[in-house]
């Protein structure tokens, strides 16, 4: 059996010392670019892979970093915004040598322990934060454990490093065209209460409504799920008067929605116009396609993956802002019928 590569090999190859190896594969100064790229042209052709185990018990790191992500696996498991984040972060973290580990928990209470639990173990060097709320348990928390985080999509003045995407251009720009197709009872699907995200997605719906002389439409609170988007459906539309047009906080509540609709006699989009907010890839092969907001989570999770290791490195790091959302407008938003007239619905 061939034995495992060492940097000893990968010194002995490229010509130069044990501490240059060790500072090209960490990436950190103290080498040229030139032996840089000639000490990693070395390894990959060695077949070089960092040892976890060796790197964390020869010092204080474990080179690892956390992420619970607050969802139940049934909705995690067809929720591609996560996996597409996820993919950013470990694009960052395999090219540094270090492991992602990846959680999950039906609560708030349950996440925040387990953050809890990864720092008292000393499993991580530091941690991802998601889905922050306006007060957030988890950021004291951390700080009194000492634990380094980055935090995703926070509130701007947030004490942790952040890392955003400014989720108001597009959703504005979507509900204006909403508005300008003619619809003037639009209702929203949220998303979970107490969630910043939602938070801000509420208040733009809202205010582009207000500032149109529109009276806002009902809300109803779902969980980002397909499951919350179809039980919606009956509070949202199975009323004398319902909305021509739903702007939902995700793609898969809007998804839900729109089979919720069905059920209830409704069709998308002659009786009922219906916007998502993701720019999941499955959105575009929907009939009728779906009119949503794209977001770029692997960009957001590689900023997110970029950031925590310069934290982790000891640099001086600012909060990071990606491309802002944009509109993409197809087949589930079209102006509404001049004279609705909506058929009966089997509640």
């Amino acid at each position: 059996m061939r034995s495992r590569v060492t940097i000893l090999d990968v010194a002995a190859e490229a010509q130069v010392s044990i501490a240059s190896v060790s500072a090209a594969l960490n990436d950190r100064p103290g080498v040229s670019t030139e032996t840089r790229a000639r000490i990693l042209a070395v390894a990959d052709r060695l077949g070089w892979v960092p040892s976890l185990r060796g790197r964390s018990l020869s010092g204080k790191r474990a080179y690892a970093v956390g992420l619970v992500l607050e969802r139940a696996t049934t909705v995690l498991e067809s929720d591609p915004f996560f996996a597409a984040f996820i993919a950013g972060v470990e694009s960052v973290l395999e090219r540094r040598g270090y492991a992602l580990v990846l959680q999950m928990a039906g609560t708030h209470k349950a996440a925040t322990e387990r953050y809890r639990r990864m720092a008292l173990d000393h499993r991580v060097d530091g941690v991802f934060l998601t889905d922050m709320a306006a007060t957030d348990p988890r950021v004291p928390l951390l700080r009194d454990l000492g634990l380094p985080a980055v935090a995703v999509n926070s509130d701007p003045g947030c004490e942790l490093p952040s890392v955003r995407q400014d989720h108001l251009p597009g959703l504005r720009s979507l509900v204006e065209q909403v508005v300008a197709l003619g619809h003037s009872d639009v209702a929203h699907l949220a998303g979970r209460r107490g969630l910043i995200h939602t938070r801000q997605r509420l208040a733009v719906w809202r205010s582009v409504l207000v500032d149109a002389g529109l009276r806002p439409g009902p809300v109803v609170y779902g969980d980002f799920s397909t499951e919350s988007g179809s039980r919606a459906a009956p509070r949202l539309l199975a009323g004398p008067t319902p909305p021509s047009a739903v702007v939902c906080a995700s793609d898969l509540m809007a998804v839900g929605l729109v089979s919720g609709a069905g059920a209830l006699g409704l069709d998308v989009p002659s009786d009922l116009s219906v916007t998502g907010f993701d720019g999941i890839e499955i959105g575009g092969f929907l009939r009728p396609s779906l009119t949503t907001v794209a977001t770029a989570p692997r960009r957001l999770g590689a900023a997110a993956a970029e950031t925590l290791l310069r934290l982790l490195d000891g640099d001086r790091v600012e909060d990071v802002e990606i491309e802002a959302t944009t509109p993409v407008l197809r087949g589930s938003l079209v102006a509404p019928r001049p004279t609705r007239s909506v058929p009966p619905r089997n509640v």
